[in-house]
């Protein structure tokens, strides 16, 4: 008999929705999970690896390798830790409703698959339970200061479900650890988060937390298992609009991980579309100069121009700092329509510094768009489906984002989603060129190529296997990802060292 004592909890005779999240999540098994979701899964692996080899290849990445260790080593949670700031660097993870969930989802399963020597199935489902606890918990706290890269919450309970999926731990041990870990989240300071290389700690430092919490609670320690909703908890700190009712909604049928969209190029919230549409553009104008365009008009949603007001204060021309520069939208614009696409390489020297780039950069007006606002307040991801639950209460937050028409702007959005299978990220933008001779012309996209929608549900293994050649991965592995599920631990283990080999 089981004599462990009960987790502290102002309300004995009921769950909380930690505990409620907690005892699902450790008796999910992958047979339970829908096809559409595993397959998802395994793409969202492949991403991410993407994302941690293009960052442990730039300078900053090779550094943090140099302060944490390889990305493989006989400390897991090290491992971990490096594996997890190598694939946030440069927003190159991938988004859901809600969250930047890649950097400790699928890290953290990642070190745990090599070191515990676990199945293709096994990493499916550590990845899976991660997704879902994270994206769950970061929904109940959408509304609020913190969202994308800077809610590290999300990465302490990523992290923490990642590892205890992996270790297959008991549902008293995955109550105290999440306990726990969201009993001290971190608190994201956006200068620091800009301008320097601190954002190569951020996620590292939240999972350092989850896996000290994870073995605390497997040697004892116990947490308050409602620090979630409790009045003195988790949301009445990190919320504006507490959503406690996001952790536990339709477990099991609400399927957070087929909300993922992928990232395929750098750039910050917002962006992407724009990015898209100044590429395609490239291809259609033919020949010309920068001294050619008169103006490059950019319309976007609220969104967009919320990222760009975060970066205004530290924009500097080529010595714009990194942090900055994918949160804005000229130079990200401007770079896609002279070369025809955007990537990490073009936040460097000799990139950076080239005149024409930033010449055409001062040509660019970013404009809102209230249809494009409208437009993106009926998706799912980013923050869509968190105003459908908040209803009424939504109103004082969505004055905070968008002024004080914002809620009328917003409109009626409608109830809840039952389910996710069709989530929709409509992030729009409209990209008009104005030429010196009176020529003109436009492209406008809603949901970025990478967005999730139907596009994206049907050749998201396709998109992210670009993804994963681009960042220098081998072809092999991209081929060999097919049979993920097939793969026991002697194909998998080499595998993941070949996979993330720089």
């Amino acid at each position: 008999m089981d004599q462990t004592p009960a987790s502290p909890n102002a309300h004995p005779d009921q769950r909380t929705v930690l505990e409620e999240l907690a005892d699902w999540a450790s008796t999910l098994q992958l047979h339970e999970v829908p096809e559409r979701v595993v397959e998802f899964a395994a793409s969202h692996i492949l991403s991410q690896m993407a994302a941690i080899r293009v960052g442990l290849q730039q300078s900053e990445g090779k550094r943090l390798a140099h302060a944490l260790g390889a990305p493989f080593q006989p400390d897991t949670a090290q491992s971990a830790r490096v594996l997890a700031g190598a694939g946030a660097w440069l927003n190159l993870d991938d988004t859901a409703y809600a969250g930047h969930l890649g950097p400790s989802t699928v890290a953290v399963p990642l070190a745990f698959a090599h070191a515990l020597r676990l199945t293709g199935e096994d990493l499916l489902l550590s990845v899976i339970v991660a997704n879902e606890c994270a994206a769950r918990i970061t929904a109940s706290a959408t509304l609020g200061p913190f969202r994308g890269q800077t809610a590290l919450h999300t990465h302490l309970v990523g992290a923490v479900a990642g590892r205890l999926a992996s270790e297959k731990a008991s549902p008293h041990q995955w109550r105290n650890a999440l306990a726990l870990a969201l009993s001290t989240p971190p608190w994201t300071l956006m200068h620091g988060f800009i301008i320097s290389d601190a954002r190569l700690l951020h996620v590292p430092v939240a999972v350092r937390m989850a896996m000290d919490a994870c073995d605390a609670a497997a040697s004892g320690l116990q947490g308050a298992t409602d620090i979630v909703e409790h009045p003195d908890g988790f949301l009445a700190r990190f919320a504006t609009v507490p959503l406690p009712e996001a952790v536990t909604a339709s477990l099991g049928r609400r399927w957070h991980t087929e909300t993922l969209s992928f990232k395929l190029h750098p750039g910050g919230p917002g962006i992407d579309a724009a990015i898209d549409c100044a590429a395609e553009l490239h291809s259609l104008m033919g020949q010309w100069s920068t001294d050619d365009v008169q103006e490059i008009t950019v319309e976007g949603s609220l969104y967009t121009l919320f990222a760009a007001r975060k970066a205004q204060p530290y924009l500097d021309g080529p010595r714009t700092p990194i942090g900055a520069m994918v949160l804005t939208t000229p130079y990200p614009v401007a770079t896609a329509l002279l070369t025809g696409h955007l990537g990490i390489e073009d936040f460097y020297p000799p990139a950076v510094d080239q005149t024409e780039r930033w010449a055409l950069a001062s040509k660019v007006r970013l404009v809102h768009n209230e249809a494009m606002t409208k437009a993106l307040m009926t998706g799912v991801a980013p923050m869509g489906e968190a105003i459908r639950q908040a209803g009424d209460r939504s109103a004082q937050w969505l004055r905070d984002f968008g002024g004080d028409g914002m809620p009328d702007l917003a409109g009626e959005v409608g109830a809840p989603l039952e389910d996710f299978t069709q989530a929709v990220k409509p992030t729009p933008a409209r990209v008009t060129v104005q030429m010196r001779d009176g020529r003109c012309y436009s492209r406008e996209l809603s949901i970025p190529h990478g967005g999730i929608g139907p596009t994206l549900r049907a050749q998201h293994r396709a998109l992210v296997t670009d993804k994963f050649l681009a960042a220098g991965g081998p072809e092999d592995i991209a081929e060999a990802w097919s049979a993920l599920t097939k793969l026991g631990p002697d194909d998998l283990v080499p595998l993941l060292e070949k996979a993330l080999a720089i």
